[in-house]
């Protein structure tokens, strides 16, 4: 697996046979480091995070060939070289469905080295197993509802002059929810769909421009965690919070749901893995 390879390259929108023999060279990396590059973000990372991975349709083989199931979480830290192309991700969860395994330890350690190796760095495998499903709950990101706003908006390329804040009052602590995110995949231009929660302490930034500028993502093409280290760094650069976190919990596609989270702070806990009614 290469550490060069650039989306146009990835299996995004092109035919792919699916495999369905074990095959973890269908991992496609994409370095971060080059969209990091035209946010304006090098060296020390002005934040950190995971990417959580939930990925609903994985499937093998016992060893006396009876299919199993499983739910997968992964979580990915922010600083890791490399995201995985979410259809190459896929492909190679494909490749198990006609794999003989000795049990969901086996699969487990096989994900654990493949998925570390592509994103290059480890990264925190979980299965849930069918009798645990069970015990699985839902929940909606808390905060206020930027969609009460009643406005009128024209314009859907990001837009961070859209983005102020009153530095002249004292500093605020607020928690903003939106589920108007939309963007669109990189290379196939097909529609992600989000909501995302914004968290900051500082000069109390426009509801009413925020909203419009994360409506502005609706004709952008960016993969989803590009996307919120985007929307991270223009709150960042353009209000000036002290404290800033963005979560985003993107729709599934192919059975796979990408839920970056971005902060500069820590309260000790992770971003809840809750699955949103969208989900």
């Amino acid at each position: 697996m290469s550490t060069s390879n650039i989306p146009e390259a990835s299996p995004l929108g092109k035919p792919a046979a699916y495999q369905a023999q074990y095959t973890p060279s269908l991992l496609f990396p994409i370095a971060r480091q080059t969209k990091r590059d035209e946010i304006g973000v090098t060296g020390t990372l002005p934040f950190f995070g995971i990417d959580i991975w939930n990925a609903y349709e994985v499937s093998w083989l016992n060893l006396r060939g009876k299919p199993q199931i499983a739910i997968v979480t992964v979580m990915v830290p922010a600083d890791s070289p490399n995201i995985i192309e979410s259809k190459s991700f896929k492909l190679y969860l494909n490749s198990f469905n006609q794999t003989r395994l000795a049990g969901p330890d086996a699969l487990l350690e096989l994900l654990r080295a493949d998925l570390s190796a592509g994103f290059g760095t480890p990264v925190q495998v979980k299965l849930t197993m069918p009798d645990a499903f069970s015990s699985l709950q839902m929940g909606e990101l808390d905060g206020l509802l930027l969609d009460r706003l009643d406005i009128e908006v024209d314009n859907y390329t990001p837009n961070v002059s859209l983005l102020t804040a009153r530095h002249d009052e004292p500093a605020v602590e607020e928690t903003l929810v939106s589920h108007l995110l939309k963007s669109n995949c990189l290379v196939t231009g097909q529609p992600d769909w989000g909501s995302v929660q914004i968290n900051y302490v500082g000069p109390q930034i426009d509801q009413e421009g925020l909203l419009k500028y994360l409506i502005g993502f609706r004709d952008h093409n960016e993969f989803h965690e590009q996307c919120v280290e985007r929307i991270f760094m223009d709150i960042l650069r353009q209000c000036k919070p002290q404290k800033l976190s963005v979560y985003a919990r993107y729709t599934r596609r192919g059975g796979l749901d990408i839920n970056p989270w971005r902060s500069n702070f820590t309260t000790g806990r992770r971003p809840s893995n809750l699955r949103s009614a969208r989900q």
